[in-house]
């Protein structure tokens, strides 16, 4: 089963570890098929009629982005916002066109793990952070598989982490 990994990073160019991760993830195109928003929509116009095609060709897919101001980047909102449209995802007498498929989250983030906890300097899990997202998936009736994170890209991002997550990401994917 092929999976599309959707990569939302406004600055691809400047990240190790989604750079890393698209890098592994490409070891393998007859499993994984790369999509990344930002390169393909530099000026952020979301051809929607092509996303909605992509998106029903797969069982699953998974959205790659880093996480920053507790939230996703603008260009994942935008075709979060656009994309799935009542009428296409949901609604009254929608075909609910996402329905069963299995999405998941790929996560980078700046800080630690024990930053994101509830004693922890910003009070709250990733897992918690997201929840909107879960939320959204299951209300579009997809099957909302989690997330996996990579914590520390700004203070311990050395380069046996970054290959050493690559591998665990793809392991991942596979579970789903």
């Amino acid at each position: 089963m092929k999976t599309l990994v959707i990569i939302i990073h406004p600055e691809l160019e400047n990240s190790r570890v989604n750079k890393r991760w698209i890098e592994e993830l490409k070891k393998y195109p007859d499993r994984y098929t790369v999509h990344d928003l930002y390169g393909q929509y530099p000026d952020e116009k979301i051809d929607i009629a092509k996303e909605q095609q992509l998106a029903e060709t797969f069982d699953r897919i998974v959205f790659q982005f880093p996480f920053y101001w507790f939230n996703c980047p603008p260009l994942l909102k935008k075709w979060l916002d656009e994309v799935l449209v009542h009428g296409w995802a949901y609604g009254k007498g929608s075909p609910y066109k996402l329905a069963g498929k299995k999405i998941a989250l790929g996560i980078t983030a700046g800080v630690n793990k024990e930053d994101y906890h509830t004693s922890g300097r910003y009070k709250y899990t990733l897992q918690q952070l997201t929840a909107p997202f879960e939320i959204t998936f299951d209300y579009i009736r997809a099957s909302y598989q989690s997330l996996f994170a990579f914590y520390g890209a700004e203070h311990n991002g050395t380069a046996d982490r970054i290959d050493k997550s690559a591998r665990e990401y793809i392991r991942f994917i596979e579970s789903l």
